[in-house]
């Protein structure tokens, strides 16, 4: 969705208002309605697999279930919409031209009520004394002031692997290719083992919205979306001025 044009040609006859409503839903509705599926899948597992998740695995489970279900989601989901199921994501593919700006409002209200389904979900299929004991699985890695320098770092650089696996992978036409929902979801399992310990790992506003309002729990939940978003402006910097290619790239274009 690069190039999103509003109107419908002139010479399509007598089938021409049939074809404008195709044309409004398959563009601007249908992508909606997948990214709120699909980050309500994604995070409905995700909320899963730290309830649920037992001491003596540590990060493993956590991380294998949210890069599978994130890979399996684009792969599934992703010709329709993109497969964004992030807000951060969503931004960066605007900053590189992979989103039109005016997708940009409709798809984070959509992600953002996909969290709030999936949370709702998880909540309505765990015991209560375990949800409850890991707050909705919101993210509450992060418990004290001094902790929160190294959050917000660690939420900018991981995210920003996720989010580079995202533009370079699926987007910039020169590298883009048929493995990047396999790439995009490992870097999310690499990301969870590497910072889960000092972050949470979220990576994503979504994923931490509809879990913290299912449980009230917003401490230093501001973390999730600085951190996610500074990210999606650096890789968008990055891609824009640097390492894209060149129908990406706006400056140092060869001939």
């Amino acid at each position: 969705m690069c190039d999103l044009e509003f109107g419908c040609g002139k010479d399509e006859g007598p089938s021409m208002g049939t074809r404008c409503r195709g044309f409004w839903y398959e563009r601007l509705v249908q992508p909606c309605l997948v990214e709120m599926l699909g980050s309500a899948l994604f995070i409905f597992i995700g909320c899963l697999s730290v309830i649920e998740n037992g001491p003596e695995t540590g990060l493993l489970q956590p991380a294998l279930a949210h890069g599978l279900a994130l890979g399996l989601v684009i792969a599934t989901l992703g010709n329709v919409s993109g497969g964004h199921f992030n807000p951060a994501v969503s931004l960066a593919a605007v900053l590189v031209g992979g989103l039109h700006l005016t997708l940009l409002l409709p798809y984070w209200i959509s992600q953002l009520c996909g969290g709030l389904v999936g949370a709702a979900l998880a909540k309505a299929v765990s015991p209560e004394e375990r949800f409850w004991n890991t707050s909705g699985a919101a993210f509450v890695t992060v418990q004290e002031p001094g902790q929160v320098a190294g959050a917000v770092v660690a939420e900018l650089v991981l995210t920003t692997l996720l989010v580079l696996a995202v533009c370079m992978g699926a987007i910039n036409e020169k590298t883009r290719g048929p493995l990047a929902p396999f790439s995009i979801g490992l870097s999310v399992t690499v990301d969870i083992l590497a910072g889960g310990a000092v972050s949470g790992a979220c990576m994503n506003p979504a994923r931490a919205f509809g879990p913290a309002v299912m449980a009230g729990h917003w401490t230093f939940h501001w973390i999730y979306w600085l951190g996610p978003l500074l990210a999606s402006l650096l890789v968008g910097a990055l891609v824009r001025f640097f390492i894209g290619d060149g129908k990406t790239r706006l400056i140092l274009k060869g001939r």
